[in-house]
Formats: structure tokens, sequence, C-alpha cells
């Protein structure tokens, strides 16, 4: 699989380049940028660690060596201040992102190729890539909440002592504020998390809200998410590659699933070579499904802005 990273030589894309060449199944990875130097660097740092690494072809290159990519991976944008919401960031980021969609459509795509979409807010931007671009929906899809989801997992993990990788829990709805915990179906190990003494309303509260403000911390504290983003893009993009048919908290158009229509978010999806083969409607409390379908509402409110 060939994988061209537009933005590549920021914090996120390089950080996703280096999780899929440590992990030794992407064959081509090219690194792509608007500062060619920074994309140049990033392909070089990467390719004195081949020898090592894998057997991967990594190098800088431009729109038209990336027409015969098997995935697009768009991490360019600019980057969201501390008190800033990330719907904020629209106004800011939609025009670079058409850019970038005309630039792909003007060198040339395979038909059979995915978008996957990490820039944000990355709802908004998935669903315009899919309004934009000459490809079946189910080959455009977002990072969603996959970054959220991971974070909610290793802090109930944390918190109450078990292994991070038996921890379960899903974060579904918006990328963004009105992201909606799903603790009706969080298990560690296949038990329901629900049925331990310990996860009281309380704890579920305190988890939920570090969870929400952990990318404003990290930015506060460092400039930017990077390693856990890098690790969330590899487990969708392996997904593709391998053809797992794994379910996933991706973003993508949802035409029905929950009762919302004509917007992407995430939903439980099944995610295989063919992109988002279809959602998932598992059962969820009342109170998950009403806040799940305001967070659908919420974005069709903020792209109707954006249409405008």
């Amino acid at each position: 699989m060939k994988v061209t990273i537009i933005g590549g030589g920021g914090r996120v894309g390089a950080c996703a380049a280096y999780a899929l060449e440590c992990s030794g199944l992407v064959t081509e990875i090219q690194i792509l940028d608007a500062n060619e130097s920074a994309a140049e660097g990033e392909a070089l740092d990467l390719l004195h660690g081949s020898a090592f690494a894998g057997e991967q072809k990594i190098y800088a290159g431009n729109y038209s060596r990336a027409s015969d990519s098997d995935l697009f991976l768009i991490t360019a944008g600019l980057r969201r201040k501390p008190d800033e919401s990330r719907l904020d960031l629209i106004n800011r980021n939609v025009g670079l992102f058409v850019q970038i969609l005309d630039s792909i459509k003007s060198a040339g795509m395979r038909m059979d190729a995915q978008v996957f979409v990490v820039s944000n807010p990355v709802d908004i931007l998935t669903r315009l890539a899919g309004q934009r671009l000459d490809l079946p929906s189910q080959q455009v899809f977002g990072l969603g909440t996959m970054l959220d989801t991971a974070r909610f997992s290793s802090f109930i993990a944390q918190e109450l002592g078990l292994a991070p990788l038996q921890v379960k829990a899903l974060v579904l709805g918006e990328h963004g504020d009105s992201m909606t915990p799903i603790w009706s179906s969080a298990s560690v190990n296949g038990l329901p998390l629900a049925g331990l003494p310990e996860c009281t309303p309380a704890f579920q509260n305190a988890v939920f809200e570090r969870t929400k403000g952990s990318g404003a911390e990290v930015i506060k504290k460092k400039g930017g998410a990077g390693w856990a983003v890098g690790i969330a893009i590899r487990e969708v993009v392996h997904a593709v590659l391998l053809d797992k048919k794994a379910l996933l908290p991706v973003s993508s158009l949802v035409q029905g699933a929950y009762g919302i229509r004509d917007i992407c978010l995430s939903v439980p999806s099944i995610v295989s070579r063919k992109g988002v083969e279809r959602h998932v409607e598992i059962k969820l409390w009342p109170k998950e499904l009403m806040a799940l379908q305001q967070s659908a509402r919420a974005l069709k409110e903020t792209l109707s802005k954006v249409k405008a």
C-alpha cells in the first residue's frame, strides 16, 4: 500500500509516518507538505531508520507523484489554540483544505483510493471532502473520535488500575465539544465496566471531563498532540490495508444510523479495504442516543454556516 501524507512536515503527519514505518506493513510513504524543506527533512530522517524498521520506500514528493496512492492521509491544518474549540478552526482551515482537495483532483487519483481526513474540525472537513471528491462515500472518512476513544480507554485503565489493552470504551459523535461517552458498552476483558463498584457516576463524569480536556492540556504543555494520534491513525490505516473489518469510531457520512442523516460524525463503523463498509447500531442507553443525536444537530448547524 502506498500512503501519501499531506501535511507530513508537521507534528501529526510526521508522527503518523513514524508509526507506519515502525509497524512495517505499508510499502511506500510519500511525505508532502507546503513547506518542502520540512517534508524533505522528515522523509530523510525516516529513511535513515528504514534499514532497521522495514523495507518501505520513503520520500518527499508532490501531488503528481501522489496520483497512484492507495490512501491519501490529510493532516495539514492550522494548529488549534489552547482555548479554542476545534469547530472554531473551521473559518481558518476550510480554505486551505479545499485547496488540498482541488490539488488532489487536478493531479489525478485512483477511483479505488481512500481519503483519510485527520485535519480539524475533522467531521466538517470529512463532509466537505465527500462533497468535493468524485469518490463513493465509503472511501472518504475521518479520524473522528479514534483519539478521544484511546484517551478515554487509557484514562479508565489508569484510574482503575487495569490493563489498557483490555479496556474497551467508545466515544462517539463529534470530535469536539459535543462528543459522547458510551458507558453502556464499556468493558474490561469482556466484562461490563458499569458493574464495577468503583465505576460510579462521579467516576464516570471525572474520567470523561479529563478526556474532553486532554487535547487542550497537551497543547498547553507541549504544543500539540503527536504520538497518540499517530498510533490512532495507524490503527485505521491497518484496518484498511489488512481488510480487517474492524469496528472503529471513525467519522463518515451517516445516512440513517441512530436516526441521523446527511452529516459526518463517529458511529460504530466496520472499516476494511473498501473503507467504511457499514455502520453498526449497537444498543445505547437513552441518554447516550439523545446526546449522539444532539451532536449531529450541532455539526449540521456548523456545516450550514460553512455552506453559507
